[in-house]
């Protein structure tokens, strides 16, 4: 929470947009980190039969959070301005930290801090960063401001894939305690895990970005009013997200809600990429609906299916790559999509007879096409204006969410043909029930104990 308060309050401080990147990259350092502990925290506590109802709790405010977020940033950046959209969420920070030190407190434990921090994998985390920095900026670059064919593009992303094969080897020979030990994917299930929660974070975040940002293009609404257009997506994923979590409680069985939820977000995104100008207001409600319904079956009962399936030392890690999984599903989500609403509009474009000049501030900003002062400053008239926003941009969304639609029912074939099954009660019958003792203090006592164990099996030198 330290992390993510420092770098929300300097993002909001930004003069640049490379500080302003690099305080989001603090910020979203602390804020993983807390995504990933919360999970942990549930597997470490509650018993496997009843974890899906309380990851189902969890996405369900998480989801929250991804509703009203973007409501309350539209306002702030249009009444205030967009710092505020960073410092709003330090308040929160301060009372979610109090909390957590008063319902979670830690105990202390014997051993250095230094003595810990020599046993974390910093090679594997550089390793990390580098491959997926050295993918994502080709994505963004291809097309755009670089041919894909350039060496600029194809330089950078084969050195990516270098670095991630590099990552791997590293990870499976060299580290003492990798942060991702190449045992788990020995696990089918895990794999088929990884591959859906990719799947579901592309198709998330890619969602959460793009279809305010078409309100805004094509239907000319505001910030704060397009954020509000977004809560049937979010608010049928938090309803989705409580009932598959109780549900998988109730029964013990996750397959039959994991294929359903993206077989129907593969049915929303298709059928999303119709929106145009004169779709109804009703018909858009309806179809978000749908795809966040789907979205929400699948966000957590995955995590339940992945621990199930590993022993429990090996939970955490489980957990905290499919977070990550999930993650880089949505950061490379939005290089792709920019790249096929952009080269769309490109192309539409340039079979107008418009110059680069003229293209590449449309590019930046599609919603000057709204602006009939700014149309006509680049000499694009309004019926010109009109068809590049109905043809050009509409195709480019089009294709963006046709791609999510393949997306999700990949990942139903994947989970169809994987090991996925039930919540069996042998995995779960030395699960904790706590009685009289409080939740934080088994809680200490797990942690204590899996760091034990770790400290051990790495062959380090830390003693407790």
């Amino acid at each position: 929470m330290t992390v993510y308060f420092v770098g929300n309050l300097a993002a909001g401080f930004s003069n640049s947009i490379i500080q302003l990147i690099v305080c989001r990259g603090i910020a979203g350092a602390g804020g993983g980190g807390i995504s990933s502990m919360l999970q942990i925290m549930i597997s470490d506590i509650v018993p496997l039969r009843e974890r899906g109802k309380y990851v189902g709790i969890s996405a369900g405010v998480i989801a929250l959070g991804y509703a009203f977020g973007p409501i309350i940033g539209g306002v702030l950046a249009e009444k205030a301005s967009w710092r505020w959209c960073f410092w709003v969420t330090l308040p929160l920070s301060v009372v979610a930290t109090i909390m957590a030190m008063i319902f979670a407190p830690f105990k202390p434990m014997s051993g250095g801090i230094v003595q810990k921090l020599k046993i974390i994998d910093y090679p594997g985390i550089v390793l990390t960063l580098g491959g997926c920095t050295l993918i994502m900026l080709p994505l963004i670059w291809g097309g755009i401001t670089y041919p894909w064919n350039s060496v600029i593009v194809l330089a950078p992303l084969c050195c990516g894939v270098f670095v991630v094969v590099l990552f791997c080897l590293w990870e499976w020979k060299v580290a003492k305690l990798p942060i991702v030990p190449m045992h788990i994917f020995k696990h089918v299930t895990v794999v088929g895990v990884y591959i859906c929660m990719f799947a579901n974070g592309f198709v998330f975040f890619s969602a959460l970005y793009y279809l305010p940002l078409f309100f805004q293009v094509v239907l000319g609404y505001s910030p704060t009013y397009s954020g509000t257009f977004l809560l049937p997506v979010v608010m049928s994923q938090v309803v989705s997200s409580l009932t598959a979590g109780l549900t998988v409680s109730h029964t013990g069985k996750y397959r039959t809600i994991v294929y359903t939820g993206f077989a129907l977000s593969a049915i929303g995104c298709g059928c999303i990429s119709i929106f145009n100008a004169s779709t109804s207001k009703a018909v858009m409600v309806v179809l978000m609906l749908l795809t966040g319904f789907g979205n929400g079956m699948t966000m957590q009962t995955t995590t339940v299916a992945a621990q199930a399936s590993v022993a429990r030392k090996d939970m955490s890690i489980v957990t905290a790559v499919r977070n990550f999984v999930r993650m880089l599903g949505g950061a490379i989500a939005l290089p792709v999509a920019s790249s096929l609403l952009n080269n769309a509009i490109r192309d539409f474009m340039k079979n107008l007879g418009f110059p680069s000049s003229t293209i590449s501030p449309v590019i930046d900003k599609p919603s000057l096409l709204n602006n009939p002062s700014a149309i006509s400053s680049l000499s694009i008239s309004p019926s010109q204006a009109a068809d590049i926003l109905s043809k050009g941009y509409t195709k480019g969304f089009r294709d963006v969410f046709l791609l999510n639609a393949a997306m999700s029912a990949t990942a139903t074939l994947m989970h169809k043909e994987s090991s996925f099954g039930a919540v069996s009660s042998e995995i779960s019958m030395k699960a904790f029930r706590p009685k009289k003792q409080t939740l934080n203090m088994i809680y200490t006592k797990l942690m204590y104990d899996d760091w034990l164990q770790v400290a051990n099996e790495s062959g380090s030198e830390f003693q407790c």
